[in-house]
Protein backbone atom coordinates (compact mmCIF):
# COMPACT_ATOMS: atom_id res chain seq x y z
CA UNK A 1 0.00 0.00 0.00
CA UNK A 2 1.33 3.44 -0.90
CA UNK A 3 0.45 6.28 1.43
CA UNK A 4 0.03 9.59 -0.33
CA UNK A 5 0.08 13.17 0.93
CA UNK A 6 -3.17 15.12 0.81
CA UNK A 7 -3.13 18.85 0.18
CA UNK A 8 0.28 18.97 -1.51
CA UNK A 9 0.76 20.39 -5.01
CA UNK A 10 2.11 17.04 -6.19
CA UNK A 11 0.51 13.91 -4.75
CA UNK A 12 3.53 11.72 -4.06
CA UNK A 13 4.34 8.70 -1.97
CA UNK A 14 5.61 9.29 1.55
CA UNK A 15 9.29 8.60 2.15
CA UNK A 16 10.59 5.69 4.19
CA UNK A 17 11.38 6.66 7.78
CA UNK A 18 12.44 4.65 10.79
CA UNK A 19 11.94 5.54 14.45
CA UNK A 20 14.16 4.47 17.34
CA UNK A 21 14.40 5.24 21.02
CA UNK A 22 16.91 8.12 21.32
CA UNK A 23 20.48 7.19 22.23
CA UNK A 24 23.06 9.29 24.07
CA UNK A 25 24.61 10.07 20.66
CA UNK A 26 21.24 11.32 19.39
CA UNK A 27 21.50 14.29 21.76
CA UNK A 28 24.49 15.47 19.71
CA UNK A 29 22.70 14.73 16.43
CA UNK A 30 19.54 16.61 17.54
CA UNK A 31 21.68 19.56 18.63
CA UNK A 32 23.29 19.67 15.19
CA UNK A 33 20.13 19.02 13.13
CA UNK A 34 18.04 21.60 15.03
CA UNK A 35 20.68 24.38 15.02
CA UNK A 36 19.02 26.24 12.11
CA UNK A 37 17.01 29.35 13.18
CA UNK A 38 14.06 28.33 10.95
CA UNK A 39 13.76 25.05 12.87
CA UNK A 40 13.67 26.89 16.19
CA UNK A 41 11.33 29.69 15.06
CA UNK A 42 8.45 28.38 17.20
CA UNK A 43 10.67 26.91 19.94
CA UNK A 44 12.30 29.95 21.45
CA UNK A 45 13.83 31.36 18.26
CA UNK A 46 17.39 30.19 18.76
CA UNK A 47 19.21 26.87 19.01
CA UNK A 48 19.17 25.15 22.38
CA UNK A 49 22.30 24.13 24.25
CA UNK A 50 23.55 20.56 23.95
CA UNK A 51 22.61 19.96 27.61
CA UNK A 52 18.93 20.53 26.71
CA UNK A 53 19.07 17.64 24.23
CA UNK A 54 21.06 15.45 26.63
CA UNK A 55 18.29 15.84 29.21
CA UNK A 56 15.55 15.45 26.59
CA UNK A 57 16.92 12.21 25.12
CA UNK A 58 17.42 10.76 28.64
CA UNK A 59 13.81 11.66 29.55
CA UNK A 60 12.55 10.07 26.33
CA UNK A 61 14.32 6.79 27.14
CA UNK A 62 12.51 6.80 30.49
CA UNK A 63 9.16 7.56 28.80
CA UNK A 64 9.65 4.66 26.38
CA UNK A 65 10.56 2.24 29.18
CA UNK A 66 7.61 3.34 31.35
CA UNK A 67 4.90 4.01 28.75
CA UNK A 68 5.95 2.29 25.52
CA UNK A 69 6.22 5.56 23.62
CA UNK A 70 8.34 8.70 23.59
CA UNK A 71 9.80 11.27 21.22
CA UNK A 72 11.67 8.88 18.92
CA UNK A 73 14.66 9.75 16.79
CA UNK A 74 13.61 9.95 13.15
CA UNK A 75 15.93 8.34 10.61
CA UNK A 76 15.75 8.69 6.83
CA UNK A 77 16.19 5.92 4.27
CA UNK A 78 19.98 6.14 4.76
CA UNK A 79 19.69 5.85 8.57
CA UNK A 80 20.70 9.49 9.02
CA UNK A 81 19.19 11.36 12.01
CA UNK A 82 16.85 13.98 10.56
CA UNK A 83 14.70 14.89 13.57
CA UNK A 84 12.27 13.44 16.08
CA UNK A 85 8.61 12.59 16.33
CA UNK A 86 6.60 10.87 18.96
CA UNK A 87 4.34 11.43 21.91
CA UNK A 88 4.62 12.30 25.57
CA UNK A 89 2.33 13.58 28.33
CA UNK A 90 1.54 17.30 28.30
CA UNK A 91 3.04 18.29 31.65
CA UNK A 92 2.45 22.03 31.78
CA UNK A 93 -0.08 23.41 34.26
CA UNK A 94 -2.18 24.89 31.45
CA UNK A 95 -3.71 23.38 28.33
CA UNK A 96 -4.46 19.66 28.04
CA UNK A 97 -2.58 18.69 31.22
CA UNK A 98 -2.06 14.94 31.47
CA UNK A 99 -3.15 14.23 27.91
CA UNK A 100 -0.77 12.69 25.38
CA UNK A 101 0.71 15.18 22.94
CA UNK A 102 2.07 14.13 19.57
CA UNK A 103 4.91 16.28 18.26
CA UNK A 104 7.71 16.52 15.75
CA UNK A 105 10.77 18.54 14.81
CA UNK A 106 12.71 18.15 11.58
CA UNK A 107 16.07 19.44 10.37
CA UNK A 108 15.66 22.30 7.88
CA UNK A 109 17.29 20.51 4.94
CA UNK A 110 14.63 17.78 5.13
CA UNK A 111 11.52 19.99 5.02
CA UNK A 112 8.90 19.53 2.32
CA UNK A 113 9.54 15.84 1.62
CA UNK A 114 6.82 14.21 3.73
CA UNK A 115 9.12 12.87 6.47
CA UNK A 116 7.09 14.33 9.34
CA UNK A 117 3.78 13.04 8.02
CA UNK A 118 5.22 9.53 7.50
CA UNK A 119 6.84 9.51 10.96
CA UNK A 120 3.74 10.94 12.67
CA UNK A 121 1.62 8.19 11.12
CA UNK A 122 4.02 5.61 12.61
CA UNK A 123 3.73 7.43 15.94
CA UNK A 124 -0.07 7.19 15.86
CA UNK A 125 0.16 3.44 15.22
CA UNK A 126 2.57 3.00 18.14
CA UNK A 127 0.62 5.06 20.67
CA UNK A 128 -2.61 3.30 19.66
CA UNK A 129 -0.85 -0.05 20.23
CA UNK A 130 0.21 1.25 23.68
CA UNK A 131 -3.48 1.77 24.52
CA UNK A 132 -3.63 5.57 24.21
CA UNK A 133 -7.25 6.52 23.36
CA UNK A 134 -6.43 9.89 21.78
CA UNK A 135 -3.75 12.51 21.22
CA UNK A 136 -3.47 16.27 21.05
CA UNK A 137 -1.06 18.48 19.12
CA UNK A 138 -0.29 21.91 20.55
CA UNK A 139 0.77 24.12 17.63
CA UNK A 140 1.74 27.79 17.40
CA UNK A 141 -1.00 29.45 15.32
CA UNK A 142 1.66 30.85 12.94
CA UNK A 143 3.23 27.44 12.24
CA UNK A 144 1.52 26.65 8.95
CA UNK A 145 3.76 23.63 8.25
CA UNK A 146 2.78 21.85 11.47
CA UNK A 147 -0.88 22.80 11.04
CA UNK A 148 -0.75 21.14 7.60
CA UNK A 149 0.64 17.96 9.19
CA UNK A 150 -2.22 17.86 11.72
CA UNK A 151 -4.68 18.05 8.82
CA UNK A 152 -2.91 15.22 6.96
CA UNK A 153 -3.21 13.11 10.11
CA UNK A 154 -6.96 13.76 10.30
CA UNK A 155 -6.76 15.85 13.48
CA UNK A 156 -9.44 18.44 14.23
CA UNK A 157 -9.01 21.90 15.70
CA UNK A 158 -10.44 21.65 19.21
CA UNK A 159 -9.35 24.90 20.83
CA UNK A 160 -7.63 28.22 20.17
CA UNK A 161 -5.61 29.49 23.13
CA UNK A 162 -3.05 32.07 24.21
CA UNK A 163 0.07 30.78 25.95
CA UNK A 164 0.39 32.16 29.48
CA UNK A 165 4.13 32.84 29.25
CA UNK A 166 4.85 34.15 25.73
CA UNK A 167 1.28 35.34 25.07
CA UNK A 168 1.32 33.61 21.68
CA UNK A 169 -1.80 32.32 19.94
CA UNK A 170 -1.92 28.57 19.61
CA UNK A 171 -4.12 25.76 18.42
CA UNK A 172 -4.95 22.50 20.15
CA UNK A 173 -5.72 19.74 17.65
CA UNK A 174 -7.26 16.41 18.70
CA UNK A 175 -7.48 12.93 17.27
CA UNK A 176 -9.31 9.98 18.79
CA UNK A 177 -7.50 6.65 18.43
CA UNK A 178 -10.13 3.96 18.72
CA UNK A 179 -8.66 0.53 19.40
CA UNK A 180 -8.38 -1.78 16.43
CA UNK A 181 -8.31 0.92 13.72
CA UNK A 182 -5.48 2.20 11.60
CA UNK A 183 -4.23 5.77 11.48
CA UNK A 184 -6.24 8.08 9.24
CA UNK A 185 -5.35 7.47 5.60
CA UNK A 186 -4.38 10.88 4.21
CA UNK A 187 -4.93 9.81 0.59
Amino acid sequence: MITRLKGCPVNRALPVVRLRVPTDEDAIAWHRVFAHPDVMEFHGGRPAELSVYEELTARQRRHDAERGFCLWTMLDENDQVIGFTGAQPWERNWGPTGEIEIGWRLGREHWGRGYVTAAAQLTLERVRAAGVPGVVAMVDARNERSIAVTRRLGMRLAEVFTTPDARQKGHCYRLDLPAGTQASDPA
